[in-house]
């Protein structure tokens, strides 16, 4: 199955092999992984796997997250897209089965309207093209601009949970309130 989605700054598209090394330098940055548990990766074998996991997420639930290209310099900036997460051990505030939207970008991609922006035509994907009646989001408190984000794309607060000892914010958008 190939995804491809375009917006005006960005291309998403599934992950490939040859992208360790993106994700290397996305997952090993300590600021990237600050409201993401502190532990970043330090080795390519770990970004491999994680390479390996989006492909698994796509060939088992038809659906993970896209890595996310400039358009105007062809430069990987990190990933954002949808999840299913359908186990105990991605379960998120008591939930299991559920479709969650995320975002990872490089430090020097912040504050330039990426997330929010690639975020959207996620979403639109997710109810247009997938189906989906509802997506949720999380991000930890203290996080304003992923908080901010979320509220950009028209998430709602729904309620603070715990997650590995960080309060984190809970956020449903229904496909019913979403306005294309």
């Amino acid at each position: 199955m190939t995804h491809l989605i375009e917006t005006k700054n960005l291309t998403l598209r599934e992950f490939k092999d040859t992208d360790v090394t993106n994700i290397y330098k996305l997952d090993s940055n300590e600021e990237v992984h600050k409201y993401l548990g502190k532990k970043p990766i330090k080795t390519l074998k770990e970004a491999e796997e994680i390479v390996s996991f989006f492909h698994q997420q796509y060939k088992e639930r038809g659906i993970g997250r896209f890595a996310t290209i400039e358009k105007s310099s062809g430069k990987f900036i990190g990933w954002v897209g949808l999840k299913l997460n359908l186990d105990e051990k991605e379960m998120l505030n008591g939930y299991t089965n559920f479709i969650d939207i995320g975002y990872r970008l490089l430090p020097s991609f912040w504050r330039k309207g990426y997330a929010t922006e690639a975020s959207l035509a996620s979403i639109e994907y997710g109810f247009k093209k997938l189906k989906y009646n509802v997506i949720y989001g999380a991000a930890d408190v203290d996080n304003i601009g992923s908080n901010k984000v979320l509220n950009k794309i028209g998430l709602g607060f729904k309620n603070e949970f715990m997650f590995k000892g960080c309060a984190c914010n809970w956020y449903e958008l229904k496909k019913e309130n979403y306005e294309y």
